[in-house]
């Protein structure tokens, strides 16, 4: 059953990861504190009943599901299972693979924020500069507001992120305040 409209929506974007390309140490050093302020945010969204989904690459693995890459993501050894562990999806909760970088991008995202009512998104996750970027800019298209709180995203430099930040801000006129600020 879909939640009570709430007219936002919390997207986390490839945070179930393992992580394994140059540069995932890098962008877990700096994701790890951002998985914590997600999982707080989306405690926030949980009580008032507001959707969570998850977006996240399939990694190329076309024949696996969500929850067969949260296993996996999961297992001890995995770059990526702090992350994982830390933002492991209820079953509540929403998820949408997607191929490319963009949540939109040949995703059925658009249809489902539509049926919850969403007017305003709220993107967390990795990376700033790429997949969190897109997904913003895509959004925006789609006339919903737009939120990135900035201390919920991680891209392998706090450089990248900022950029992308400033970007997202000058662009788009995304809000980027801490997630303290975000109400769902």
């Amino acid at each position: 059953m879909p939640p009570a409209p709430r007219g936002t929506a919390l997207l986390i974007i490839d945070m179930i990861n393992l992580l394994y390309f140059p540069g995932g140490p890098a962008l877990l050093r700096l994701a790890l504190p951002a998985a914590r302020r997600i999982a707080a945010l989306k405690r926030r969204f949980v009580e008032v009943g507001a959707p969570v989904v998850y977006a996240n690459d399939n990694f190329g693995q076309w024949h696996a599901d969500f929850r067969e890459l949260v296993a996996v993501c999961r297992q001890p050894g995995s770059l990526g299972a702090p992350l994982a562990e830390l933002l492991a999806p209820q079953p509540d909760d929403y998820y949408v693979l997607k191929p490319k970088h963009s949540a939109f991008h040949s995703t059925p995202l658009a249809i489902l924020l539509e049926q919850c009512k969403a007017e305003r998104v709220v993107i967390g996750g990795v990376s700033t500069d790429v997949c969190i970027a897109a997904t913003a800019i895509d959004a925006h298209m789609r006339e919903l507001a737009v939120h990135v709180p900035s201390d919920c995203v991680a891209a392998p430099s706090r450089a990248r992120s900022q950029r992308a930040l400033r970007l997202l801000r000058d662009s788009i006129g995304a809000a980027t305040a801490a997630a303290r600020w975000v109400r769902p």
